[in-house]
């Protein structure tokens, strides 16, 4: 939820006018601003009570709720809207609301008009710091002050992503069981492909390192060709199998089974950790699987990259070696990633899971049992 401002005056004295509809700069200097970081719900519950007892407003007064949005073309303010009007008119009280078009102008006078509507509590919903800080009449340094002491980062966005597979609580134990309990004389590896790995070089050098300066890099780039990385971490060890392949296909991938194959020990099972990408289904890759019986497929369930313990490599991969890397053709970026493997097998270090499949399934049907209540537009 956005910051809110909210008239310093007790609510049990919301009809009673403080300033005259033109004084809106005094008017706005008796605000204060506070925080807005729960549920919709719970700020209507603060507003319009006080210490669990509702506040009983004179009767000829309704509380009048004014909410100030930059944009209400976005799907998540739609239904942040409908959610706060719906809740908000069934505890009594009347909202009244303004869309700017992403106009930090037109926003400007949408506060002023409520304002000068004289609404009790003002909700404002701006794109950054410095529209919050012009719309309330403060500095922008005040502003973060507030958004700082209350944990508020509107700037920041989490991605998320509640799996739909209809197995998902089967295949979640499945993996997460190789993972805490893997069977014996077995290897357990988690497989993937980071597709697509461009050879980037930068339009010109990097500027000198001194004190106050950090590293630098061109905004822009050459692209010299990709390549895939078909990679398998041993979830008890963790070395790396990994290898680079021009294309992604089932083609690439039983090339990539077969080097599994030679670097692992003959005498003992393979429990590979896959996502569901088509070509892992291939029908000739399930011929080729059927002819290497110490093979054992287990796939995660869809949307759930995260529980695929070779990502968090690709992260590692990506951090250290990539993202900062000069490479003028592809034979650059591969020798740099082989090499990158075989440093780190050199000394190579497990990542440890600890979640248990029940505590998972538990906050999926929560995240779910929200999903389901959140109205859709």
């Amino acid at each position: 939820m956005p910051p809110v401002v909210q008239r310093s005056s007790k609510l049990g004295q919301a009809g009673q006018s403080e300033s005259t509809g033109s004084d809106t700069a005094g008017r706005r200097q008796r605000l204060v601003l506070v925080t807005a970081s729960l549920i919709l719900s719970v700020l209507i519950g603060v507003v319009l009570s006080r210490q669990g007892r509702a506040v009983e407003a004179p009767k000829q007064h309704k509380l009048r709720i004014g909410m100030s949005f930059d944009t209400l073309k976005e799907e998540r303010w739609q239904r942040d809207r409908a959610a706060f009007v719906k809740r908000a008119t069934e505890l009594g009280a009347e909202v009244m609301d303004l869309a700017a078009n992403s106009s930090d102008i037109q926003q400007m006078r949408d506060v002023e008009s409520l304002l000068t509507s004289q609404v009790d509590v003002l909700v404002i919903v701006a794109h950054n710091g410095a529209a919050m800080a012009k719309a309330v009449g403060v500095s922008r340094s005040t502003v973060n002050r507030v958004w700082q002491a209350h944990g508020l980062k509107p700037h920041l966005v989490k991605t998320f992503k509640v799996s739909n597979d209809p197995r998902f609580a089967e295949k979640l134990r499945d993996v997460v069981g190789l993972y805490l309990n893997p069977p014996e004389h077995a290897v357990v590896l988690s497989c993937d492909e980071k597709s697509q790995i461009q050879a980037l070089d930068r339009t010109q050098k990097g500027l000198p390192l001194h004190p106050g300066r950090c590293g630098t890099m061109t905004h822009d780039y050459k692209r010299n060709g990709t390549t895939t990385l078909f990679a398998a971490v041993n979830v008890a060890a963790g070395q790396v199998i990994g290898a680079c392949q021009a294309k992604h296909r089932h083609q690439e991938w039983i090339k990539f089974l077969a080097l599994i194959d030679q670097q692992t020990p003959a005498e003992l099972d393979l429990h590979l950790i896959a996502d569901n990408y088509a070509t892992h289904k291939h029908p000739k890759v399930k011929a080729w699987l059927k002819r290497h019986p110490r093979f054992h497929m287990h796939f995660i369930p869809t949307s759930s990259s995260w529980l695929n313990l070779v990502e968090r490599w690709f992260r590692e991969l990506t951090d250290k070696r990539l993202r900062r890397g000069t490479f003028r053709n592809v034979g650059q970026l591969i020798a740099a990633i082989e090499e990158f493997i075989a440093r780190h097998n050199q000394a190579a270090e497990p990542f440890v899971w600890t979640a248990q499949a029940e505590t998972i399934l538990a906050k999926v049907a929560r995240a779910r049992a929200v999903l389901d209540k959140t109205p859709s537009v």
